[in-house]
């Protein structure tokens, strides 16, 4: 069994305070090593979730900033749950409640000593407590303890030491207890960050450039297939870099507003256009994360009609490896499995979704304003795939839009008799619910279906 080509670990340079794509800064300080959780995929974190970090943290710790750098390592749970990393550190947890619809911030002990500075609240003392019982090894114990705080995190103090730990119901769970060194932080930008990689990213765009023109000739035409979304947006500039010239965008009919306009001001003039979503889902029923039956009848079907009569081609992809368990053995190239006259061509294939937005501001190309907007992906906007922290935040944006697909989940839960909790927590995108989904429904007395669900035939328009 040959070893996995992720990468499991990000560089950090300590004296730049800057994360790195190699072992080794420009600077010429070697990288500290952050160990990275599955899927391995690290992001920057935009303006929308600088600012609910920052919100998160003012509530509870009054505390109203953070460095310029954050980055988010995705990482499994019942919905979103980043990894926080700042100052080289694992920084703690943002997570989102499918049932209670809200974010939640836990912190690390290597948050502290960029916290302790600037916290106001949020803090319980138990040094009294220490003094009184005698007890000192309390890392990992419960505790009772009343508190006038809410019950939730908190930032722990006995004496001379810092910990962090949760406060519930007259309990105090500790999580961590030491001694923290104070310490001072460079809080470089953006920029800082493209000149200490700027070698880096020349590099992997040197080679993805030199992939797509391997697969250049005159007899085979090759195009770029264009979403929207990041990754596509570097794949379309290396591939212009490279000579070509032909692209292509589907337009499923379920694409954000935002990535409609997108494709528009990117000059974009073949647009292909997807099946009427509204009359297949009436023959399909619901399209799931284990059933994309979507993808075939709104994507993959009118590529194939649009080549039919053009013979041979390479299609320039955006797929990378880091995206799901399902692309982790995905070659520089694949014959499409849906269209054997079509290669596929993924010349991003190794690159992560932080070294895809440093691609981006290098360049400075313009990109898709939903990722600043709260996404992490921007496909159609009622996915099964999607988070429900990102539906949430596209009832904010999209009322109306995305409240004709609510719509028609409550009619279809209705029809199976199941509870609109069953929708609200996003049961609906499987047809076969995982473990964690299943533990989820059970601690909110959620009833699962007992057999595979009805259609709805009737109109939805």
């Amino acid at each position: 069994m040959r070893d996995s080509p992720l990468k499991t670990v990000l560089y950090w340079c300590p004296e730049c305070n800057i994360p790195l794509m190699g072992r080794k800064c420009a600077c010429g300080a070697k990288a500290i090593e952050i160990s990275l959780l599955k899927p391995y995929d690290i992001r920057p974190a935009l303006e929308y979730d600088r600012n609910l970090l920052i919100k998160l943290l003012s509530e509870r710790f009054g505390i109203d900033e953070i460095p310029e750098i954050v980055l988010f390592n995705k990482t499994g749970g019942t919905d979103r749950n980043d990894l926080i990393i700042i100052n080289g550190e694992r920084f703690g947890w943002l997570s989102f409640d499918p049932y209670n619809r809200k974010f939640s911030i836990e912190l690390t002990q290597g948050a502290l000593p960029y916290i302790l500075p600037k916290i106001k609240t949020g803090i319980v003392d138990i040094t009294e407590y220490i003094r009184e019982t005698g007890r000192k090894r309390l890392g990992g114990k419960n505790i009772p303890f009343n508190s006038e705080l809410n019950d939730g995190f908190v930032v722990i103090k006995a004496g001379k030491r810092w910990g962090v730990g949760n406060l519930n119901n007259g309990k105090l769970k500790i999580k961590t207890l030491g001694v923290i060194e104070e310490k001072e932080f460079k809080n470089p930008d953006q920029d800082e960050v493209i000149k200490k990689n700027k070698r880096h990213l020349k590099n992997l765009e040197r080679n993805a450039i030199r992939l797509i023109r391997s697969y250049m000739d005159e007899d085979t035409p090759v195009n770029v297939s264009f979403s929207g979304g990041k990754d596509s947006t570097v794949v379309l500039e290396l591939a212009h870099r490279a000579g070509v010239e032909d692209v292509y965008h589907v337009d499923t009919g379920m694409e954000f507003p935002e990535t409609v306009d997108f494709v528009r001001e990117t000059g974009i003039k073949k647009i292909l256009k997807g099946a009427d979503f509204w009359r297949e889902v009436r023959t399909h029923d619901l399209p799931r994360k284990d059933d994309r039956w979507c993808c075939e009848k709104l994507k993959l079907q009118p590529v194939k009609e649009w080549l039919k009569n053009k013979g041979r081609c390479v299609t320039v992809q955006g797929n990378r490896w880091y995206e799901s368990f399902s692309r982790l053995n995905l070659p520089a190239a694949s014959k499409n499995p849906y269209n054997s006259k079509q290669l596929n061509l993924s010349p991003i294939r190794n690159w992560r979704a932080f070294e895809v937005f440093l691609y981006i501001w290098w360049r400075e190309l313009p990109y898709n304003p939903l990722y600043d907007k709260g996404f992490e992906r921007v496909g159609c906007w009622n996915c099964p795939a999607m988070l429900e922290s990102e539906a949430e935040r596209n009832l904010e944006l999209h009322p109306e839009l995305f409240g004709k697909w609510q719509n028609h989940l409550k009619r279809w839960a209705r029809q199976n008799k199941l509870q609109e909790d069953y929708v609200r927590c996003g049961l609906w995108r499987w047809k076969e619910l995982p473990p964690k989904m299943k533990e989820l429904a059970r601690a909110h007395n959620i009833k699962l279906k007992e057999s595979p669900p009805k259609q709805i035939r009737r109109s939805l328009q």
